[in-house]
């Protein structure tokens, strides 16, 4: 039944960017790599903002018209002129005295890198009261001491670390802006400084890309509390909404996604639990290349998977399968929240090309395709599909209109017999109640039954009053009246009195 099974398969040219670029996409940025997206987007940018000056300036010639219809006629304007220049040159002068002072309490640029790092430190670093701020203080205490450690052998690692140092300062004064205004600063930081280290290493990728790995390090580790599942954004909401759509999909097994994988196999089960794990660890990680290299390691495992399975190479159409089913049983936390973090804030290069960016791509669309699962992804009818996904039903127990193969394993069959168990307990259950049910109604009828009897007797009492009759009292003398229990006997007539004791002198 497996080979007859339609494959999830994905062609690597879906991978890749749109506009034909080479580099990966991404479904966030409507299949665009990060370059061509930040492209559209600017270019979108600009058009609204000509459209909304073009829209302005119409409006502003309007007014003027209407403004000037109103006006008195050319006689009066000579009057008016002169009057005009001089409330024109009295705002000047106030506007230019306003700035003066104002100039005063603005922190000039040279001296803002200086006095922003206090608000930073204080701002940034949160209380050391808890662990997790603790942890933050330190993480960014590292981060910055690797940087400078990084940065020494080079002519210009102190100016590298000084823009870098201003930039994390400047950005604690934009945290309420959007994400998207953030990441685009963080993206212009980047793109700048890459420009510079290519013009001063010419052209040495290699040095550039490590550089850059050190300095994104360092700006996130201390931004990562400002920028990670803003406030302003729905992440959070999203996060809850692929959680329970992961639990609802709890049911859905290896063999539907058609992965050649088989967990019976002990050093297959122990790359699977690495991978799993790997996927979880993604949310440990404060830095987007660190989220990176969880992925790569967790695809690393899946594909060791795979060829202990298989015994051959792993394909690209057993790797997405797998990957969905790691997913699926890992439910990793904020996954959305995560996804997010890295397309906002990692470095572009990182998510174009390279391995990294192909299992970060990949990942992408194993979320896609949970999101629009549906019965013909897995072949299943909507009717299974139904079933299963409101727990009416599952492909694990038996009996299931051939939904479950036709060769269980052994841990299929020791869940089948968990089932049978279970309904064998709730048949008991359900024969326990009736037992009680008809157990309270016996004693409501016992009740009733003893108030009618009483009620009865009650009434036979009133209706045939007892004899008040007294029989006469037996004499004291020791003639003792007849017994209730000798009453019937009439030989107790004939008998001779009963001995007496007598009092013997000796």
């Amino acid at each position: 039944m497996t080979s007859q099974r339609r494959r999830i398969h994905l062609d690597q040219s879906d991978l890749l960017c749109k506009k034909g670029c080479g580099f990966y996409g991404n479904n966030a940025w409507q299949g665009l790599c990060s370059t061509c997206w930040r492209e559209e987007n600017q270019q979108e940018k600009q058009k609204q903002i000509k459209e909304d000056w073009a829209l302005a300036e119409k409006l502003q010639r309007e007014e003027e018209k209407a403004y000037a219809s109103k006006q008195p006629k050319a006689e009066s304007q000579p009057a008016i002129t002169p009057f005009s220049k001089f409330e024109e040159r009295k705002t000047k002068e106030k506007s230019s005295k306003v700035n003066t002072v104002t100039k005063f309490f603005i922190p000039s640029t040279k001296t803002s890198a200086k006095k922003d790092a206090a608000p930073f430190e204080s701002q940034s670093s949160p209380s050391p009261s808890t662990s997790s701020s603790r942890r933050s203080s330190l993480d960014s205490d590292l981060s910055m001491r690797e940087l400078i450690d990084f940065l020494k052998p080079m002519k210009s690692g102190r100016e590298i670390f000084k823009q870098c140092r201003a930039f994390t300062e400047s950005m604690v004064y934009k945290r309420n802006m959007g994400a998207d205004e953030l990441s685009e600063c963080v993206q212009d930081f980047y793109q700048n400084l890459s420009d510079r280290l290519q013009t001063q290493f010419k052209g040495s990728s290699d040095q550039v890309q490590s550089v850059m790995d050190e300095v994104e390090k360092y700006v996130m580790t201390r931004l990562y509390k400002e920028v990670f599942c803003p406030e302003t954004t729905d992440d959070e909401k999203k996060d809850l909404a692929i959680q329970k759509r992961i639990r609802d999909l709890h049911w859905v097994t290896i063999e539907m996604l058609c992965s050649p994988v088989d967990e019976e196999i002990p050093v297959v089960s122990d790359n699977v639990v690495k991978a799993i794990t790997d996927l979880i660890e993604i949310d440990s990680k404060r830095v987007p290349n660190d989220k990176l290299r969880c992925m790569t390691s967790c695809s690393k495992h899946i594909f060791n998977a795979i060829k202990a399975s298989t015994n051959e190479a792993a394909s690209a159409d057993d790797f997405l399968p797998t990957l969905i089913y790691i997913v699926l049983k890992a439910n990793p936390p904020r996954l959305q929240s995560n996804i997010q973090y890295i397309n906002r804030f990692c470095n572009p290069r990182k998510l174009m090309s390279g391995e990294d960016g192909y299992y970060y791509t990949n990942l992408c669309c194993a979320v896609a395709f949970i999101e629009k699962l549906d019965g013909q992804s897995l072949n299943l009818s909507s009717e299974q599909f139904d079933l299963y996904m409101s727990g009416q039903a599952s492909p694990h127990w038996p009996n299931t209109n051939g939904a479950s193969s036709s060769s269980p394993s052994p841990g299929s069959a020791a869940l089948s017999q968990v089932h049978k168990r279970l309904d064998l307990l709730t048949g008991l259950g359900e024969r326990q109640e009736r037992v009680m049910e008809k157990a309270r109604q016996l004693k409501s009828d016992l009740i009733d039954w003893t108030d009618d009897v009483e009620q009865k007797v009650q009434c036979a009492l009133e209706n045939f009053p007892p004899e008040t009759e007294t029989l006469s009292a037996a004499p004291a003398s020791g003639s003792a009246a007849q017994s209730a229990i000798d009453s019937d006997n009439i030989e107790n007539e004939l008998l001779p009195p009963p001995l007496q004791p007598q009092v013997v002198d000796v």
